[in-house]
């Protein structure tokens, strides 16, 4: 089978809610990482066979084939095509999954897969709220097919979070700990200027917004919890940002052709569901999945890439995998850096393929929970 190449890959900073992405456009959002990615590649943007781009809450701004937007915002050709697609917090993964399909099969040389999402316009469920309006509480809740499946459960990130820390007892304090070091792995990464070859500034933002220097177990503490009686916070939640990021995927014939130098090649690609109801645990069997697939072991791996939707979720997929903290979000996580849903599948890549490359590393695994109980797990082999 053909190979699917990263010829490179690019985000612009994280802005906080509220911050200073928020009054961005989503289209021009996500037209800015397009446009940066052109420029670091030096390629012909009319040479591209498709623009793939993850968002959520396809609604207002980001309604009408956002990412079909993004692309003649980004001054395309009107040729080139654009898609949005969803599949929840892995949208943007899945774009890459799909961009290297395509290349793998022969059906296109040249792609470029992103994501975008402004939160601050558009918070998240803002298209599920938007359907009350038509009698719809939830997607799924009047479907008499899903009731009858999963009579009376309550389908919710939370609730799903809290059922985890609950069924792996991970207590708040372990919680707390781990968004901490999130905080000051992120910080560090900053100081040391890890990030800054891969963001492209951004409305006077040349760094990620969302990191808490001064935050500290003690602040955390008193925080109230998300549900009565439960274990969750703010603090050890992924914070609603703004941001895009784009990945620049090249078949060894577009390669060849444009005189591109690969940084990357994709080695593994799959997705796997598990309970919609506890909703955030696919990652777990998914990145089984991926070993047997692959034959590799965990061991094989240099650095891991796994969203902190919320802190659970992470800590209960280290107990399963049995991967130690050391190769797991080095350089801080969604808890710290944020977790703007449609682009934060091509913001873990592009950081993760920068991270390959400062420490040496050869292979990198990223996978993260979706709505519905699902994970896409990549893995790529820096070159």
């Amino acid at each position: 089978m053909a190979e699917a190449y990263i010829v490179d890959a690019v985000r612009s900073p994280v802005g906080k809610r509220g911050g200073s992405l928020s009054g961005i456009h989503p289209a021009d959002l996500g037209a800015h990482s397009l446009k940066a990615l052109v420029e670091r590649t030096g390629i012909d943007p009319g040479a591209l066979d498709d623009v793939i781009i993850g968002a959520t809450d396809t609604i207002g701004g980001q309604a009408g084939n956002v990412g079909r937007s993004a692309v003649l915002v980004a001054g395309f050709p009107e040729h080139v095509p654009g898609v949005t697609i969803d599949r929840q917090c892995g949208s943007s993964q899945q774009a890459v999954h799909f961009a290297a399909q395509a290349v793998m099969s022969g059906t296109s040389d040249l792609v470029i897969a992103g994501g975008l999402q402004n939160m601050s316009q558009l918070p998240i469920s803002s298209a599920m709220v938007a359907g009350e309006a038509y009698g719809f509480t939830t997607p799924f809740a009047e479907s008499p097919g899903w009731q009858e499946r999963y009579p009376g459960q309550e389908i919710s990130q939370f609730v799903g979070a809290e059922m985890i820390a609950e069924k792996w007892d991970i207590t708040r304090e372990e919680m707390e700990r781990f968004a901490l070091e999130s905080h000051q792995r992120a910080a560090r990464a900053q100081d040391e200027g890890r990030f800054d070859g891969e963001i492209a500034p951004l409305n006077g933002l040349d760094r990620d917004e969302g990191v808490r220097r001064d935050t500290s177990l003690e602040r955390m503490a008193g925080l109230q919890t998300l549900t009565p009686g439960g274990r969750l916070t703010a603090a050890v939640a992924s914070q609603i940002s703004d941001a895009s990021s784009a990945v620049l995927v090249a078949s060894a014939q577009a390669v060849k052709d444009h005189g591109l130098t690969p940084r990357a090649r994709i080695h593994h690609l799959s997705v796997r569901g598990d309970s919609p109801v506890f909703m955030l645990t696919a990652p777990i069997p998914a990145t089984r999945y991926a070993m047997e697939r692959t034959g590799m072991s965990l061991d094989d791996i240099d650095l891991f890439e796994v969203n902190e939707a919320f802190a659970s979720v992470v800590l209960a997929w280290m107990r399963e995998t049995g991967v130690p903290h050391e190769k797991v979000n080095v350089n801080g996580g969604g808890i710290a850096l944020g977790h703007p849903i449609g682009a934060t599948g091509t913001r873990l890549m592009t950081t993760l393929l920068n991270e390959l490359e400062r420490t040496g590393g050869r292979y990198g695994l990223q996978t993260m929970c979706e709505g519905g109980g699902l994970a896409n797990v990549t893995i790529i082999e820096r070159l």
